[in-house]
Protein backbone atom coordinates (compact mmCIF):
# COMPACT_ATOMS: atom_id res chain seq x y z
CA UNK A 1 0.00 0.00 0.00
CA UNK A 2 0.92 3.60 -0.77
CA UNK A 3 1.05 6.10 1.91
CA UNK A 4 1.03 9.36 -0.24
CA UNK A 5 2.58 12.26 2.11
CA UNK A 6 3.63 9.51 4.85
CA UNK A 7 7.78 9.66 5.38
CA UNK A 8 9.25 7.48 7.81
CA UNK A 9 9.53 10.85 10.27
CA UNK A 10 5.63 11.07 10.42
CA UNK A 11 4.96 7.31 11.28
CA UNK A 12 7.48 7.78 13.91
CA UNK A 13 5.85 10.84 15.23
CA UNK A 14 2.53 9.04 14.91
CA UNK A 15 4.39 6.51 17.40
CA UNK A 16 5.65 8.96 19.74
CA UNK A 17 2.00 10.57 20.16
CA UNK A 18 0.29 7.27 21.05
CA UNK A 19 3.28 6.31 23.31
CA UNK A 20 2.75 10.03 25.24
CA UNK A 21 -0.49 9.67 25.39
CA UNK A 22 0.60 6.14 27.42
CA UNK A 23 3.47 7.19 29.42
CA UNK A 24 3.12 10.96 30.18
CA UNK A 25 -0.89 11.73 30.48
CA UNK A 26 -2.38 11.51 34.33
CA UNK A 27 -4.26 8.40 34.00
CA UNK A 28 -7.38 7.57 35.75
CA UNK A 29 -8.42 11.71 36.85
CA UNK A 30 -11.66 13.66 36.65
CA UNK A 31 -12.70 15.36 33.27
CA UNK A 32 -13.55 18.49 35.03
CA UNK A 33 -11.45 20.25 38.08
CA UNK A 34 -11.42 18.87 41.30
CA UNK A 35 -10.74 21.88 43.33
CA UNK A 36 -14.78 22.82 44.44
CA UNK A 37 -13.64 22.19 48.46
CA UNK A 38 -15.76 19.55 50.60
CA UNK A 39 -16.53 20.70 53.97
CA UNK A 40 -16.71 17.12 54.81
CA UNK A 41 -14.35 16.32 57.91
CA UNK A 42 -12.59 12.43 58.63
CA UNK A 43 -10.21 11.89 61.10
CA UNK A 44 -6.72 10.40 60.17
CA UNK A 45 -6.51 12.23 56.97
CA UNK A 46 -3.77 14.16 56.20
CA UNK A 47 -3.88 17.91 55.11
CA UNK A 48 -1.42 19.65 52.66
CA UNK A 49 -1.63 23.47 52.19
CA UNK A 50 -0.14 24.54 49.26
CA UNK A 51 1.05 28.10 48.15
CA UNK A 52 1.02 28.63 44.28
CA UNK A 53 2.35 31.12 41.59
CA UNK A 54 0.77 30.56 38.23
CA UNK A 55 0.87 32.03 34.64
CA UNK A 56 -2.45 30.53 34.44
CA UNK A 57 -5.49 32.58 33.29
CA UNK A 58 -8.37 32.18 35.43
CA UNK A 59 -10.72 29.71 34.83
CA UNK A 60 -14.36 31.48 33.45
CA UNK A 61 -16.15 27.66 32.77
CA UNK A 62 -15.04 25.10 35.80
CA UNK A 63 -14.80 26.74 39.10
CA UNK A 64 -13.03 23.03 40.09
CA UNK A 65 -10.47 24.15 37.64
CA UNK A 66 -9.36 27.18 39.05
CA UNK A 67 -7.08 27.90 36.42
CA UNK A 68 -7.28 27.30 33.06
CA UNK A 69 -4.64 26.45 30.30
CA UNK A 70 -4.45 29.48 28.90
CA UNK A 71 -1.85 31.42 29.35
CA UNK A 72 -1.84 34.96 31.69
CA UNK A 73 0.35 38.06 31.34
CA UNK A 74 0.58 38.54 34.81
CA UNK A 75 1.37 36.30 37.82
CA UNK A 76 -2.06 35.03 39.81
CA UNK A 77 -1.53 33.65 43.53
CA UNK A 78 -3.35 30.87 45.28
CA UNK A 79 -3.74 28.65 48.20
CA UNK A 80 -5.19 24.95 47.96
CA UNK A 81 -5.16 22.44 51.13
CA UNK A 82 -5.62 18.93 49.52
CA UNK A 83 -7.08 16.02 52.25
CA UNK A 84 -5.14 12.90 51.74
CA UNK A 85 -6.80 9.25 52.74
CA UNK A 86 -5.04 7.45 55.41
CA UNK A 87 -2.48 5.32 54.67
CA UNK A 88 -4.00 2.63 55.44
CA UNK A 89 -6.43 3.39 52.33
CA UNK A 90 -3.39 4.55 49.92
CA UNK A 91 -0.23 3.26 47.74
CA UNK A 92 2.47 5.85 48.94
CA UNK A 93 3.49 7.29 45.51
CA UNK A 94 -0.46 7.48 43.97
CA UNK A 95 -2.42 9.80 43.78
CA UNK A 96 -6.42 8.59 44.32
CA UNK A 97 -8.14 10.69 42.03
CA UNK A 98 -12.04 10.74 43.08
CA UNK A 99 -14.51 9.15 40.40
CA UNK A 100 -16.72 11.97 41.17
CA UNK A 101 -15.85 15.19 42.74
CA UNK A 102 -15.49 16.60 45.22
CA UNK A 103 -14.72 12.05 46.16
CA UNK A 104 -14.80 10.73 49.38
CA UNK A 105 -11.97 11.74 51.95
CA UNK A 106 -11.63 8.29 53.58
CA UNK A 107 -10.50 6.97 49.87
CA UNK A 108 -9.45 9.98 47.74
CA UNK A 109 -7.49 13.17 47.38
CA UNK A 110 -10.02 15.95 48.34
CA UNK A 111 -9.49 19.36 48.25
CA UNK A 112 -10.83 20.49 51.73
CA UNK A 113 -9.79 24.87 50.95
CA UNK A 114 -8.55 26.78 47.41
CA UNK A 115 -8.77 30.66 47.33
CA UNK A 116 -7.25 33.06 45.33
CA UNK A 117 -4.50 35.13 46.87
CA UNK A 118 -3.06 39.05 45.97
CA UNK A 119 0.55 39.35 46.28
CA UNK A 120 0.85 41.00 49.35
CA UNK A 121 -2.03 38.03 50.91
CA UNK A 122 0.52 35.36 49.27
CA UNK A 123 3.32 37.17 51.28
CA UNK A 124 1.83 37.11 54.50
CA UNK A 125 0.45 33.41 53.97
CA UNK A 126 3.83 32.21 53.07
CA UNK A 127 4.94 34.21 56.67
CA UNK A 128 2.21 32.78 58.59
CA UNK A 129 2.84 28.76 57.24
CA UNK A 130 6.71 29.60 58.08
CA UNK A 131 5.38 30.65 61.88
CA UNK A 132 3.20 27.90 62.64
CA UNK A 133 5.31 25.17 61.38
CA UNK A 134 8.27 26.14 62.71
CA UNK A 135 9.92 26.09 59.56
CA UNK A 136 11.85 28.71 57.12
CA UNK A 137 13.04 26.47 54.46
CA UNK A 138 10.83 26.63 50.86
CA UNK A 139 10.33 24.34 48.60
CA UNK A 140 9.48 25.47 44.91
CA UNK A 141 8.06 22.54 42.85
CA UNK A 142 7.47 23.41 38.87
CA UNK A 143 5.44 20.36 37.02
CA UNK A 144 5.91 19.25 33.63
CA UNK A 145 4.43 18.28 30.22
CA UNK A 146 0.61 17.34 30.50
CA UNK A 147 -0.32 18.95 33.65
CA UNK A 148 -3.77 20.79 34.21
CA UNK A 149 -3.70 22.70 37.19
CA UNK A 150 -5.09 20.30 39.21
CA UNK A 151 -2.81 18.05 38.27
CA UNK A 152 0.15 19.95 39.63
CA UNK A 153 -1.37 20.63 42.62
CA UNK A 154 -2.53 16.81 43.74
CA UNK A 155 0.87 15.47 42.16
CA UNK A 156 2.96 18.33 44.78
CA UNK A 157 0.31 17.07 47.43
CA UNK A 158 1.67 13.85 47.12
CA UNK A 159 5.11 14.19 46.62
CA UNK A 160 5.35 16.25 49.56
CA UNK A 161 3.07 13.96 51.94
CA UNK A 162 4.56 10.97 50.81
CA UNK A 163 8.29 12.42 51.34
CA UNK A 164 7.17 14.18 55.19
CA UNK A 165 9.45 16.91 53.96
CA UNK A 166 10.21 19.37 56.20
CA UNK A 167 9.58 22.37 54.05
CA UNK A 168 6.55 25.43 52.99
CA UNK A 169 5.00 23.96 50.38
CA UNK A 170 4.93 26.40 46.94
CA UNK A 171 3.74 25.54 43.90
CA UNK A 172 4.94 27.44 40.02
CA UNK A 173 1.86 26.46 37.71
CA UNK A 174 2.71 27.00 33.94
CA UNK A 175 0.20 26.94 31.26
CA UNK A 176 0.75 23.59 30.20
CA UNK A 177 -2.01 22.36 27.62
CA UNK A 178 -2.95 19.42 29.96
CA UNK A 179 -2.79 17.27 26.67
CA UNK A 180 -0.52 14.07 25.94
CA UNK A 181 -0.51 14.76 21.72
CA UNK A 182 2.42 15.99 19.83
CA UNK A 183 1.00 19.28 19.11
CA UNK A 184 0.83 20.43 22.90
CA UNK A 185 4.24 18.86 23.56
CA UNK A 186 5.39 21.16 20.86
CA UNK A 187 3.35 23.93 22.43
CA UNK A 188 4.05 23.34 25.57
CA UNK A 189 7.90 23.42 25.19
CA UNK A 190 7.67 26.47 23.71
CA UNK A 191 5.56 27.93 26.86
CA UNK A 192 8.47 26.57 28.76
CA UNK A 193 11.03 28.58 27.34
CA UNK A 194 8.86 31.80 27.49
CA UNK A 195 8.23 30.72 31.70
CA UNK A 196 11.15 30.99 32.87
CA UNK A 197 11.15 34.90 33.74
CA UNK A 198 7.71 34.03 35.55
CA UNK A 199 9.29 31.79 37.89
CA UNK A 200 12.03 34.45 38.59
CA UNK A 201 9.69 36.81 39.54
CA UNK A 202 7.82 34.09 41.81
CA UNK A 203 11.58 33.35 43.26
CA UNK A 204 12.78 36.58 43.75
CA UNK A 205 9.27 37.28 45.87
CA UNK A 206 9.12 33.95 47.83
CA UNK A 207 13.32 35.26 48.29
CA UNK A 208 12.89 38.89 49.53
CA UNK A 209 10.44 37.18 52.44
CA UNK A 210 11.98 37.73 55.39
CA UNK A 211 10.28 34.28 57.41
CA UNK A 212 12.72 31.92 54.67
CA UNK A 213 15.75 31.37 55.05
CA UNK A 214 16.69 28.77 52.42
CA UNK A 215 15.22 27.84 48.91
CA UNK A 216 15.53 24.76 47.07
CA UNK A 217 13.76 24.39 43.24
CA UNK A 218 12.16 21.13 41.96
CA UNK A 219 11.32 20.42 38.72
CA UNK A 220 9.83 17.36 37.09
CA UNK A 221 10.73 16.51 32.79
CA UNK A 222 9.80 20.04 30.68
CA UNK A 223 9.79 21.84 34.29
CA UNK A 224 12.97 21.68 34.26
CA UNK A 225 13.32 24.22 30.73
CA UNK A 226 11.45 26.42 32.96
CA UNK A 227 14.05 25.74 36.21
CA UNK A 228 16.78 26.45 33.68
CA UNK A 229 15.48 29.31 31.64
CA UNK A 230 15.28 30.65 35.26
CA UNK A 231 18.17 30.98 36.33
CA UNK A 232 20.10 31.93 32.83
CA UNK A 233 17.17 35.10 33.25
CA UNK A 234 18.42 35.61 36.53
CA UNK A 235 21.65 35.46 35.60
CA UNK A 236 21.63 37.85 32.68
CA UNK A 237 20.23 40.14 34.81
CA UNK A 238 23.35 39.94 37.04
CA UNK A 239 22.19 38.95 40.19
CA UNK A 240 21.69 35.61 42.13
CA UNK A 241 19.01 34.64 44.20
CA UNK A 242 20.66 34.78 47.92
CA UNK A 243 18.74 31.91 49.49
CA UNK A 244 18.51 30.01 46.62
CA UNK A 245 20.78 27.08 47.77
CA UNK A 246 19.70 24.05 45.56
CA UNK A 247 18.08 22.69 42.56
CA UNK A 248 16.71 19.23 42.17
CA UNK A 249 16.21 17.67 38.44
CA UNK A 250 13.76 14.97 38.27
CA UNK A 251 13.40 13.40 34.82
CA UNK A 252 14.84 16.80 33.16
CA UNK A 253 13.36 17.10 29.70
CA UNK A 254 16.61 18.89 28.84
CA UNK A 255 19.05 18.15 25.70
CA UNK A 256 22.21 17.34 27.89
CA UNK A 257 24.54 19.13 25.67
CA UNK A 258 22.25 22.02 26.25
CA UNK A 259 22.01 21.64 30.01
CA UNK A 260 25.59 21.47 30.49
CA UNK A 261 26.31 24.74 28.06
CA UNK A 262 23.66 26.36 30.65
CA UNK A 263 25.18 25.09 33.70
CA UNK A 264 28.98 26.39 33.06
CA UNK A 265 26.83 30.28 31.99
CA UNK A 266 25.58 30.30 35.58
CA UNK A 267 28.96 30.55 36.81
CA UNK A 268 30.61 29.50 40.32
CA UNK A 269 27.89 30.98 42.81
CA UNK A 270 25.09 28.67 40.93
CA UNK A 271 23.12 26.92 43.82
CA UNK A 272 24.01 23.34 44.10
CA UNK A 273 22.58 20.82 41.24
CA UNK A 274 21.18 17.49 41.83
CA UNK A 275 20.10 15.15 38.87
CA UNK A 276 17.66 12.25 39.48
CA UNK A 277 17.76 9.95 36.32
CA UNK A 278 16.22 6.84 34.61
CA UNK A 279 18.40 5.05 31.50
CA UNK A 280 14.79 3.53 30.71
CA UNK A 281 12.55 6.48 30.68
CA UNK A 282 10.55 5.74 27.43
CA UNK A 283 8.61 8.91 27.81
CA UNK A 284 12.60 10.59 27.46
CA UNK A 285 13.82 8.60 24.63
CA UNK A 286 10.75 9.30 23.03
CA UNK A 287 11.46 12.85 23.21
CA UNK A 288 15.05 12.51 22.49
CA UNK A 289 13.64 10.84 18.91
CA UNK A 290 11.23 13.93 18.45
CA UNK A 291 14.66 16.16 18.99
CA UNK A 292 16.17 14.44 16.17
CA UNK A 293 17.99 12.21 18.48
CA UNK A 294 19.55 14.71 20.72
CA UNK A 295 20.53 12.92 24.15
CA UNK A 296 17.89 13.70 26.94
CA UNK A 297 19.69 14.57 30.21
CA UNK A 298 17.02 12.44 32.07
CA UNK A 299 17.81 9.06 30.56
CA UNK A 300 21.63 9.24 30.02
CA UNK A 301 23.70 6.64 31.58
CA UNK A 302 25.92 8.63 33.66
CA UNK A 303 28.89 6.11 33.70
CA UNK A 304 29.54 6.92 29.88
CA UNK A 305 31.43 9.24 28.42
CA UNK A 306 31.34 12.24 27.63
CA UNK A 307 28.67 12.17 30.05
CA UNK A 308 30.64 11.07 33.13
CA UNK A 309 33.40 13.61 32.97
CA UNK A 310 31.07 16.81 31.58
CA UNK A 311 28.84 15.84 34.72
CA UNK A 312 31.80 15.59 36.93
CA UNK A 313 33.95 18.61 36.34
CA UNK A 314 30.19 20.48 36.37
CA UNK A 315 30.23 19.05 40.22
CA UNK A 316 26.32 17.47 39.42
CA UNK A 317 25.37 15.56 42.05
CA UNK A 318 23.82 12.45 40.06
CA UNK A 319 21.48 9.96 40.92
CA UNK A 320 20.09 7.00 39.25
CA UNK A 321 16.54 5.75 40.12
CA UNK A 322 17.03 2.33 37.15
CA UNK A 323 16.86 0.41 39.60
CA UNK A 324 14.22 1.08 41.52
CA UNK A 325 11.86 -0.69 39.04
CA UNK A 326 8.15 0.46 38.63
CA UNK A 327 5.91 0.83 35.73
CA UNK A 328 6.45 4.13 34.93
CA UNK A 329 10.42 5.39 35.15
CA UNK A 330 9.09 9.18 33.99
CA UNK A 331 7.29 9.52 36.97
CA UNK A 332 9.33 7.39 39.35
CA UNK A 333 11.14 9.60 41.42
CA UNK A 334 7.24 10.16 43.06
CA UNK A 335 6.25 6.81 43.31
CA UNK A 336 9.33 5.97 45.16
CA UNK A 337 9.43 9.16 46.80
CA UNK A 338 11.18 7.59 49.94
CA UNK A 339 14.01 6.23 48.60
CA UNK A 340 14.97 8.92 45.95
CA UNK A 341 13.98 12.36 48.00
CA UNK A 342 15.55 10.84 51.32
CA UNK A 343 19.36 12.54 50.64
CA UNK A 344 16.90 15.86 49.72
CA UNK A 345 15.18 15.24 53.32
CA UNK A 346 18.10 15.13 55.60
CA UNK A 347 20.06 17.62 54.44
CA UNK A 348 17.10 20.33 54.31
CA UNK A 349 16.51 19.00 58.01
CA UNK A 350 20.27 19.40 58.82
CA UNK A 351 20.93 22.32 57.42
CA UNK A 352 22.85 21.02 54.70
CA UNK A 353 22.99 21.81 50.85
CA UNK A 354 22.45 19.06 48.43
CA UNK A 355 25.22 16.92 47.27
CA UNK A 356 27.26 17.35 50.62
CA UNK A 357 28.29 13.61 51.44
CA UNK A 358 25.62 11.80 49.31
CA UNK A 359 26.65 8.99 47.52
CA UNK A 360 26.44 8.83 43.77
CA UNK A 361 23.23 6.47 43.12
CA UNK A 362 20.37 6.18 45.28
CA UNK A 363 19.51 2.99 46.78
CA UNK A 364 16.65 0.56 46.54
CA UNK A 365 13.91 0.94 49.18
Amino acid sequence: MHLRGRTVASLRAAAAVLTLLICCSCTMRPLQGVLVPSSEAVEATSQVPILIGTTRARSGSDPGEMFSREPSTEMAFAQVTVSIPPDAARAAGEIQWPVTPPGDPRRDFVTTSAETLDRSAFNAALASAAKARHRNKAMIFVHGFNNRFDDAVYRYAQFVHDGRLPVIHVLFSWPSQGAGNLGSYEYDRKVAVQSGASLVELVDLVNANPAIREITLVCHSMGCLVTFNALRVRTSRGGTVSKLKNVALVAPDIGFDEFIGAVSALGPKRPRIGLFLSQDDVALKISKSLAGGTSRLGDINPDEEPYKSALAQQKIQVFDLTQLGGDDAHSRAFGEVDSVMAMLKRRLAQGQQLGEDASRTASAR
